[in-house]
């Protein structure tokens, strides 16, 4: 709970969780340095169908169409056809368009979109991180940047299938393939971390401590971010590119992950957000 002083200043907030680690915590450098696993709360106890399919998976292939056709399933995600839309109610022939893929398409398309709010809203609601931006700088609240947030995270033609509880599970299933398939070390990279970069070109407002020209520096990073596999493709994001160390637990969607299209670039690395220790490098 942020103190009355600190009341309007919306990066000093910190809310509840569902992943047991207190929030001021988990978006701390010290936590990106020591990472423990996390799990959503009662994610895998409501579905302990889908765990047990992907444990019986021989590699990283069949795991992914299993978890895209589970969700198919459990949440009805499949495209009616015009026989069956047309015995459907309105709410429901708009029902199938919820979906975790189309949010993380629309992600790729414009973060700062409808449903990157909602993305965002997601992380608060269960890793308890607030956004310190969307479209605009989140600073003091109640704003006009706020209040647009607000009501495009909660927009209703996202919120009609249980997005949130989707969302559960990809992060779950992402964790779970994290762990059985874990990806080769990397040069440069610490154990139980991905060795990743973002390029930046609004590097003054995120710096929390040190100096971007002195090459080492914490950065303050929006609760949901994406990263980049290189060094040359986070340069096309901006003038400056930062070097960071994400742990493993802080991975949503990593390629190759998930089966088709799905985010924009094909070295997008999507994970929570915080306070990261960086590398900064003009590109």
């Amino acid at each position: 709970m942020a103190s009355d002083e600190d009341a309007d200043q919306p990066q000093r907030w910190y809310g509840t969780n569902l992943v047991g680690m207190p929030t001021h915590v988990l978006a701390s450098t010290a936590f990106n340095a020591n990472p423990v696993q996390l799990s959503i709360a009662g994610t895998r106890e409501a579905h302990p169908g889908l765990f047990s399919l992907l444990n019986g998976s021989r590699d990283l292939d069949g795991a992914r169409d299993m978890f895209a056709h589970y969700l198919l399933v459990a949440f009805g995600l499949r495209k009616p056809t015009k026989h069956e839309l047309a015995s459907l109610d309105p709410t429901e022939q708009r029902r199938w368009r919820s979906s975790w893929r189309k949010l993380l398409q629309g992600w790729g398309m414009d973060s700062n979109g409808t449903a990157g709010a909602v993305l965002k809203g997601w992380v608060e609601s269960r890793f308890g991180m607030v956004p310190s931006f969307h479209k605009s700088v989140l600073a003091r609240f109640p704003s006009e940047a706020w209040m647009t947030y607000l009501q495009e995270k909660a927009a209703s033609r996202h919120h009609s299938n249980n997005i949130h509880q989707q969302l559960d599970l990809l992060y779950e299933y992402c964790q779970w393939a994290l762990r059985r398939f874990p990806p080769a070390a990397g040069s440069g990279q610490s154990a139980g971390h991905l060795r990743l970069w973002r390029g930046s070109n609004r590097y003054e407002e995120q710096i929390s401590a040190g100096r971007v020209h002195d090459r080492r520096c914490t950065v303050r990073l929006n609760n949901l971010v994406s990263f980049s596999l290189s060094q040359e493709a986070a340069s096309c994001f901006g003038d400056w590119v930062f070097e960071v160390q994400v742990p493993l637990c802080k991975v949503v969607v990593f390629p190759g992950l998930l089966p088709g299209q799905v985010l924009q670039g094909e070295q997008e690395v999507l994970a929570l957000g915080g306070d990261y220790e960086v590398m900064a490098r003009y590109a």
